[in-house]
C-alpha cells in the first residue's frame, strides 16, 4: 500500500470543462503536475490557449485544449467528437463549467434560470451521457473510470446572497452526481461531488472583494480556499486512494457548512 500508487494519477486522461480559469485551472494544474494528460474546455479559446502553453510547461503530464461554448447543444457534440478524434478513452470527467446570476428576490429574471441551469446542470447531463462511452473504455478492473462535480456549499446551504438560480442548481447537481453514481456505477464509472466553499477565482472575486473578512470569520479553518485543496480533492478521487467512493458529495470548505450560527 504504497503511498505513491494510492494517489497515483500518472498517465491518466482527463477531462476538465472549464479547466482554463478559476476552480476550474486550479484542478488542472494538480493533474498536469502530477503526469496526467488533461483536456481543458471553456467558450474562451484564448485562455484555454494560454493555460495550455502555462501547464505544459510545467512539465511531467500534458495539457491541450477543445475550445467549446457549452450553452451551445452542438458544441458539446463538436466537443466530443474532436476528444475521440485524439483518444479513444477517458479516465476522469470534471464538470466544473459553470455562472451565477445575482439580484433581489423581486426584480430576479426568468432568464437568470435558463442560463444559469443550463449551464450548472442541464450541459452536465449532456455532456456526460455523450462521454460515457469513453469513460466505459477507461474503467478497468479496480479501477473504475471517475466522474467528479464540482458543486458547491450554497446547494447544501441556503445561500446568504440572492444567488436563487445557482443555489437550486447546484443543489440539483449534488442529487444528479448521486443519480449517475447508482446508474453508472454498474458500468465501473463512478460520480462524486466537491461542494466548494470560496476559492479565489473569477466568480468570486467581487464577493472576495467586498466581504472576505466575514467570510473568513464564517470559515472554521479561517481562511479562504488554496489550489491545493481543490485539485487534491480531485487526485484522491481520481486515485486508488478513491476507487471505491461512490455517490458521495464532499464539502472542500473550511468547515463553513457546519460552523453553527446564532
Amino acid at each position: 500500500m504504497d503511498i505513491q500508487n494510492l494517489f497515483d494519477v500518472k498517465d491518466k486522461i482527463v477531462l476538465v470543462t472549464g479547466g482554463a480559469k478559476g476552480i476550474g485551472r486550479m484542478i488542472s494544474e494538480g493533474y498536469v503536475t502530477n503526469g496526467a494528460t488533461v483536456y481543458i474546455s471553456s467558450r474562451d479559446a484564448k485562455a484555454c490557449e494560454n493555460a495550455v502553453s502555462e501547464l505544459n510547461a510545467l512539465g511531467k503530464g500534458k495539457a491541450h485544449a477543445i475550445p467549446a461554448d457549452f450553452y451551445k447543444e452542438e458544441d458539446i457534440k463538436k466537443l466530443v467528437e474532436e476528444f475521440g478524434k485524439r483518444e479513444n478513452k477517458l479516465n476522469v470527467l470534471v464538470n466544473n463549467s459553470g455562472s451565477t446570476w445575482g439580484a433581489p428576490y423581486d426584480e430576479y429574471p426568468s432568464a437568470a434560470w435558463t442560463r444559469v441551469l443550463t449551464l450548472n446542470l442541464h450541459r452536465v447531463f449532456d455532456l456526460t451521457k455523450l462521454l460515457t462511452p469513453f469513460l466505459e473504455k477507461g474503467a478497468s478492473e479496480g479501477d473504475p473510470a471517475r466522474i467528479i462535480n464540482i458543486g458547491s456549499v450554497d446547494g447544501l446551504r441556503v445561500p446568504p446572497m440572492e444567488t436563487f438560480a445557482y443555489s437550486a442548481s447546484k443543489a440539483g447537481l449534488h442529487h444528479l452526481s448521486r443519480t449517475l453514481a447508482s446508474h453508472l456505477g454498474k458500468r465501473n464509472i463512478t460520480s462524486n461531488t466537491l461542494a466548494c466553499g470560496p476559492f479565489r477565482s473569477k466568480m468570486m472575486a467581487a464577493t472576495l472583494r467586498e466581504m472576505e473578512d466575514a467570510l473568513v470569520e464564517g470559515i472554521p479553518l479561517s481562511r479562504i480556499g488554496k489550489p491545493e485543496d481543490v485539485a487534491g480533492a480531485c487526485i484522491f478521487l481520481s486515485s486508488q486512494a478513491g476507487s471505491y467512493v461512490n455517490g458521495a458529495t464532499i464539502a472542500v470548505d473550511g468547515g463553513m457548512v457546519v460552523n453553527p450560527r446564532l
